[in-house]
């Protein structure tokens, strides 16, 4: 028998046996209130994933409290979350029980580990989704992860007289076949479970592109429920420098951010001189972003810059926590030891949201690797970055790029390392390319403008206009 038919059967049957475990059970239902307004809306929100670490989430969470209505976070707690979401009297975050350390580490075969971690998942959502968290309104639900959470929302969707709301980040396949590869079967049963969960399950669905949006309408997926567009949009900790009353100027601002950040704080006086140039790159260290595209880009920098006089060095730092980090904090070791990084400093940083948001408005420049798996999904981090008014260089080979950045206009693209090392040049290196294009420091401080004037566009508006309305907060 195969791993991946031991693995399916654990997960079918499992689903089976909770499944009559709840009917015997049978939850409450939510029940229409007598008032009405606002507050009497309820929403559970279901993250499979660290609270902390899925901002768009925690965003919906913040809209529907401050209109007044019932949330209750259902989600792994381990990254500390958004620090409205833990003093709002509307909010309730209901922890999901991680598994037994033994099914997260290697000491136990995947053939065995694998299929009782599902089985844990499944028993820990309906404990909490059925019989912890009060019936509600609706369930937002997020995808990916796909399974089983789409199934598991569907049965107490049902089973609740909850409708079901899916927002769709991505497609849950796509990621498989990025990790497993194309060919590998479960990418196919995926697919089709992905595919059949959408066409049966939502009352409505959300999507983060109108290309996502578009493809859902069409064959294979044919959905036919409600299909909505809500562009991801910064929250209100995203601000440009100056926007702060009584920060004392741009200048003053950055420069006491520069002295407060530990991986700032030995190259403040050079950035403010002008003399280092300050990057940021935000990633979950997985497989979509390929950060051999950066450390290449920053080795052939720092063999071209070495040459002039002119260019600055550069401070790169990349936040973060994820699998892969591991492997490209050795890798960036190498280099250094090897003298390819001349002129250029690599430190990687795990921060508050409000040291995120600050290191971000004191930056000069965003990097976003983030690789679409889908092609029809967009990295969150651009738009944090455009919300501090920080103009980016973002990987540009998938078809929804254009909705977010506008080349030229608040930021540019990039396909390889080679693309990525000569934009680093053009926009930070002094003009060591030989004058080309426009004179130094022209480019980029038009593409600044452009982010700021990007980072008007706020969640809360976009939010309201989207979601509002279908959640009965606005008429």
């Amino acid at each position: 028998m195969s791993l991946l038919a031991v693995l399916l059967g654990f997960t079918l049957g499992g689903l089976l046996t909770a499944t009559i475990a709840v009917i015997l059970l049978l939850p409450s239902q939510y029940k229409t209130p007598l008032t009405k307004g606002n507050a009497s809306v309820s929403v559970q929100i279901l993250v499979l994933g660290d609270i902390g670490r899925s901002p768009r989430m925690q965003y919906h969470a913040l809209s529907i409290a401050k209109h007044g209505g019932t949330v209750h976070l259902i989600g792994y707690h381990e990254s500390p979350p958004h620090p409205d979401l833990l003093t709002s009297p509307n909010v309730t975050i209901h922890p999901l029980a991680p598994p037994p350390k033994a099914l997260r580490t290697s000491s136990i075969p995947f053939i065995i580990a694998g299929p009782l971690k599902v089985l844990w998942q499944v028993g820990t959502l309906l404990r909490v989704l059925c019989y912890t968290a009060p019936a509600s309104t609706w369930l937002l639900v997020q995808n990916p992860p796909s399974i089983p959470t789409l199934a598991i929302a569907l049965l107490v969707s049902m089973l609740r007289n909850t409708r079901l709301l899916i927002d769709w980040h991505n497609y849950g396949w796509t990621i498989l076949s990025g990790t497993k590869g194309a060919s590998h079967p479960f990418v196919a049963i995926s697919r089709a479970y992905e595919m059949a969960l959408g066409q049966a399950a939502p009352t409505a669905n959300i999507t983060v592109t109108h290309a996502m949006a578009r493809e859902l309408a069409q064959p294979p997926w044919d959905i036919r429920s409600p299909i909505v567009t809500l562009h991801d949009r910064p929250a209100a900790i995203f601000q440009p420098l100056g926007s702060s009353s009584g920060s004392g100027g741009e200048k003053a601002e950055r420069q006491t951010i520069l002295k407060r950040i530990p991986e700032t704080a030995p190259f403040a006086a050079s950035i403010m001189a002008g003399a280092t140039k300050l990057i940021v790159s935000s990633t979950s260290w997985t497989p979509d972003e390929d950060f051999s595209l950066l450390l290449d880009a920053l080795v052939s920098y720092a063999q071209s810059s070495s040459s002039s006089s002119q260019a600055p060095s550069i401070l790169a730092i990349i936040t973060g926590r994820g699998p892969q980090k591991a492997h490209y904090v050795a890798r960036i070791a190498s280099l250094v030891a090897s003298g390819k990084l001349h002129n250029v400093q690599i430190a990687t940083a795990w921060l508050s949201i409000t040291d995120y948001a600050a290191l971000l408005r004191a930056a000069d420049l965003g990097v976003c690797l983030h690789m679409s798996s889908s092609g029809v999904d967009l990295p969150m981090k651009v738009v944090d970055m455009f919300g501090s008014g920080l103009p980016v260089a973002a990987y540009a080979g998938y078809k929804s790029f254009g909705e977010l950045v506008k080349e030229g206009v608040n930021g540019v693209g990039f396909v390889d390392a080679e693309g990525l090392a000569g934009v680093l040049g053009r926009l930070l290196g002094g003009g060591y390319e030989g004058g080309k294009g426009e004179g130094e420091g022209q480019e980029l401080a038009r593409l600044r403008k452009g982010a700021r004037e990007e980072s008007s566009l706020r969640w809360d508006e976009e939010w309201d206009r989207v979601l509002g309305r279908m959640l009965g907060f606005i008429e």
